[in-house]
């Protein structure tokens, strides 16, 4: 039973086995969700953060458990890597500034945001690459989003500092 609910986590409720592009999808509907959860349903910033601990800390184990039992150590299916990695650039800049986001805006940077983490993700600058080459277990499945989304906080930085 833990398998098959470890399964349905990290390849995001079946996401990861769409044919084409599965992290990507799962990516946009991780942008979907976090826009309708802070825009739409108002949840407030604490309550998300600690889902996404959740999400970070039991996809260690569920990735873990995963990819012990088969040959590939980064299987494309698993996606909650995507998830992770989507999540903290969005989260960042809604909490930034303490102020509330025009629909719009957000709207913009929301894409802004996918684009740029989908653009670190696949290019994958150092040390996305070192975290997705080296380290063949579940802390480089992650780790490796985890940086790519860093990325893109740190060129969103640039700009809110440049603009």
């Amino acid at each position: 039973m833990i398998n098959k609910i470890n399964l349905f986590f990290v390849t995001f409720f079946g996401i990861g086995y769409v044919k084409f592009a599965p992290g990507t999808f799962a990516s946009i509907i991780t942008s979907i969700l976090l826009f309708i959860s802070f825009h739409i349903l108002n949840i407030s910033s604490n309550t998300i953060l600690i889902f996404l601990f959740f999400i970070f800390f039991y996809s260690l184990y569920a990735v873990s458990s995963y990819i012990k039992k088969i040959s590939n150590k980064d299987p494309k299916e698993v996606v909650i890597d995507e998830v992770i990695g989507q999540s903290i650039p969005i989260y960042l800049y809604e909490i930034s500034h303490g102020t509330s986001k025009q629909f719009d805006d957000a709207l913009v940077f929301y894409a802004i945001i996918f684009i740029l983490f989908r653009l670190f993700d696949i290019i994958k600058p150092f040390p996305v690459s070192y975290f997705d080459k080296k380290i063949k277990n579940s802390l480089g499945v992650i780790f490796d989003d985890i940086c790519a989304g860093l990325y893109v906080v740190l060129i969103l930085v640039v700009y809110m500092v440049l603009k």
